[in-house]
């Protein structure tokens, strides 16, 4: 499982500063709600990634263990107590998976999108998570009362952590959240891109049965990815 792996070694480059920090792990679970609650405006602290800043939220795989070693949340900027008015955000899930565990064919891509999917079933109180599929967008509500009672990332990277490993093929997640304002957020946009195109091309091969790679829209994102062609043609070289 190496279709990621380079976008994953490009996010932990961006990520992995000076200025970044470990948060404690394995704190007291922070209680979770309804999937129906809502935070009303008249009840939200702030929005992260709200009033049109940047809003970035990706979820990306490998099998291998050197890029994500063990469970951790990384920090770069404020923490959500220091926090007072909307920021630009970005949250970046590297999930690593049993090798093999996630099947092949069509069984493959469904695995690789109910990972993403942990965050539409991920409700820590106070932390309203809102996704905009179609533009790549990740946007959070911060609650009022959420932050008088401790709300930080550490304890809602904790609870993702745990969401994500409810998944028996997860063996370890790192989980990045960014709100620095100098940061370059498009450069996590088009990492995060990339990573959608991989998916896509994976559904594509599994939906069109042509094999002239010639003829080939997606065939640029195949050559660059170390494991596509292979997926592709079942193991046979072309």
């Amino acid at each position: 499982m190496k279709l990621y792996d380079e976008i994953v070694k490009k996010f932990k480059n961006l990520l992995e500063t000076e200025e970044s920090m470990d948060l404690p792990l394995g704190e007291t679970p922070w209680p979770e709600v309804s999937d129906r609650s809502m935070i009303l405006r008249s009840e939200t602290a702030y929005e992260l990634g709200g009033e049109n800043l940047a809003a970035v939220g990706c979820t990306v795989i490998t099998a291998d263990k050197t890029l994500v070693p063990q469970d951790r949340v990384t920090l770069l900027g404020r923490d959500l107590l220091q926090i007072s008015t909307d920021v630009p955000y970005a949250r970046i899930a590297l999930v690593r998976v049993r090798e093999d565990t996630l099947g092949e064919g069509q069984a493959l891509y469904q695995a690789i999108r109910g990972l993403e999917y942990t965050r539409y079933h991920f409700y820590p109180e106070g932390f309203m998570m809102r996704v905009s599929a179609a533009r790549q967008k990740e946007t959070v509500r911060i609650g009022k009362d959420a932050l008088k009672k401790g709300l930080d990332f550490a304890k809602t990277g904790n609870r993702m952590i745990s969401a994500f490993h409810r998944n028996a093929a997860v063996e370890a997640v790192h989980i990045y959240y960014v709100t620095a304002q100098e940061f370059d957020y498009q450069k996590l946009e088009r990492l995060a891109d990339e990573a959608e195109k991989i998916t896509k091309t994976i559904d594509h091969m599994l939906q069109n049965a042509v094999m002239d790679c010639g003829a080939c829209s997606l065939q640029k994102v195949c050559d660059e990815v170390e494991g596509l062609r292979e997926l592709h043609f079942g193991g046979r070289r072309t």
